[in-house]
């Protein structure tokens, strides 16, 4: 039992490594990151405007070409954003520095409230593990006493019908996750 318990312990670090590089990697990816949004900013655009600016293939800064939305913006401001932002350094060295990062827990500043991370997700805290709580506490007084209940009186009509509901509501129970 012992060594199952390692075993999967020790298969989180790569599943947890693997999810890290999908999310870099598809971030990566999507239009619209930072610096097209501060460009956005500058020349008096909005946010949504922003991702209308990006070229499609992903951030500019991070693939290399001129963004749309920077034509016409000094060259020097968008260096110092692509260097305050890391995107002076190549994909790879900039994954391993989120990595060394999130080992310190240094989550960054927010890019909209201009606070630490951290500070925000300890703020909020409190709440999230209330709804947690809570959550746990409905479902174990409802799945514990439905359950003896249906052992009970296995194959009555009670029983077929509560298993119905519950197969039937089986797809919803992602919208009323606590994790959500």
């Amino acid at each position: 039992m012992a060594a199952y318990i390692l075993r999967r312990l020790l298969l989180m670090i790569p599943t947890l490594l693997g999810i890290m590089l999908l999310n870099f990697v598809i971030v990566q990816a999507a239009p619209g990151g930072p610096i097209d949004q501060i460009i956005a900013r500058y020349q008096g655009l909005d946010s949504i405007a922003s991702t209308r600016l990006s070229s499609g293939g992903g951030d500019s800064a991070a693939s290399g070409g001129e963004s749309r939305g920077a034509r016409g913006v000094d060259e020097r401001f968008i260096k110092a954003l692509e260097e305050q932002f890391g995107f002076d350094e190549p994909a790879p060295a900039r994954f391993f520095n989120m990595l060394g990062d999130y080992a310190t827990f240094d989550f960054g500043t927010s890019f909209f409230r201009n606070r630490p991370v951290i500070d925000l997700m300890i703020e909020r805290l409190p709440v999230s593990v209330s709804l947690g709580l809570w959550t746990t506490l409905l479902v174990y007084l409802i799945s514990i006493p439905l359950g003896i209940r249906k052992a009970l009186r296995h194959g009555s009509r009670f029983d077929i019908w509560t298993s119905g509901l519950v197969i039937v509501a089986m797809p919803f129970r992602d919208f009323y996750s606590p994790s959500c």
